[in-house]
């Protein structure tokens, strides 16, 4: 058979040429543009706190940036069980993210959840961290980490500390501290840190970790004493606080922490534009001064580093509830 332009067309030829161009257009059908519709940022709390808050200011930069709306949507309960689960089985194509604090973590070391936060997850970077610091009631007769275990061998299990609920980074990092000062004291459990507060102010109960934004003003005003901050070194933002290490007991580190996430499986050139968009969101000027005035650090890290920190959280609280025998009630 011969065409128009006199050359004859071979079957052949023709099959080849058509493979080729199936093959040429390929990548340019996987290069597919991201995000490609709104994405949904799952904040596994409340609205109005602080994980919340933060997880509304990287979705209003990343909307500008991207060109897609990104939308934060609140899913509580269980102690951020709830919202993680759903992102741990969502379709892992950055349409569905997670701001969460490290809560997501030492929940899954101590009671069955529907994910695992080291398999399930991708992390994209850290946004901030702090220390708590441990606050106790003013009529309390200690004023340092070493006077507390010290009263608390003269008195097994009669010291009480409050925590925002069972399972929750409040409640693990007092256990590590009586586990590690070998000492016995009663957890007593409150639906949110700002419901401890007041059995701790009032004497109901011996002391709590409270985060530097609430704390401090209840120190300044006298109604709390700060004993410690739980971090490795001291804070810049309230360096007359001794650590808990320096306080007696070496080695003890508790860091608050909020991390930004996508689930296992996600693409590295998308966890790679969503951690450069975060980090640009992050180093905004009036986001430094917003952390300044709220004792919290800008801790961004690149996903793998950030990575590693969840693995050596997770096996760190697994670890500390094998331990203590510790148990959801």
């Amino acid at each position: 058979m011969r065409t128009e332009s006199g050359f004859r067309s071979n079957p052949v030829h023709c099959l080849a040429f058509v493979l080729l161009a199936a093959l040429l257009a390929i990548p340019c059908a996987g290069a597919q543009p991201y995000p490609q519709r709104p994405v949904r940022i799952v904040v596994p709390v409340s609205a109005g706190g602080g994980v919340d808050t933060l997880a509304r200011i990287i979705g209003e930069h990343l909307s500008v940036t991207l060109g897609q709306r990104f939308i934060v949507d609140n899913r509580p309960g269980a102690g951020t069980a709830i919202g993680a689960g759903i992102v741990a089985h969502a379709t892992p194509d950055g349409h569905t993210l997670m701001v969460s604090s490290s809560s997501f973590v030492t929940n899954a070391a101590i009671q069955t959840v529907r994910y695992d936060p080291v398999k399930d997850f991708r992390p994209i970077t850290k946004l901030t961290t702090n220390p708590y610091i441990i606050v106790a009631t003013p009529s309390l007769p200690v004023s340092s980490v070493k006077e507390l275990i010290a009263l608390a061998r003269t008195k097994p299990g009669q010291l009480t500390y409050a925590s925002s609920g069972t399972g929750g980074i409040f409640h693990l990092g007092s256990e590590l501290l009586c586990v590690l000062a070998g000492v016995k004291m009663t957890h007593v459990p409150f639906k949110g840190v700002a419901d401890g507060y007041p059995a701790v102010i009032s004497g109901q109960v011996n002391w709590i970790f409270g985060s530097p934004i609430s704390a401090l003003p209840l120190i300044r005003s006298g109604r709390l004493k700060g004993i410690a901050v739980t971090s490795a070194a001291r804070s810049r933002y309230m360096p007359e606080l001794p650590t808990v290490a320096e306080s007696g007991l070496p080695g003890y580190a508790v860091d608050a922490w909020f991390g930004f996430f996508a689930p296992a499986g996600t693409p590295a050139a998308i966890v790679d534009r969503l951690h450069a968009g975060a980090a640009k969101a992050m180093a905004a000027p009036e986001i430094g001064r917003r952390m300044e005035a709220e004792a919290t650090t800008i801790g961004v890290n690149p996903p793998k580093a950030f990575a590693a920190e969840v693995k050596a959280e997770f096996e760190k609280w697994r670890g500390l509830v094998a331990k203590a025998d510790l148990k959801i009630n």
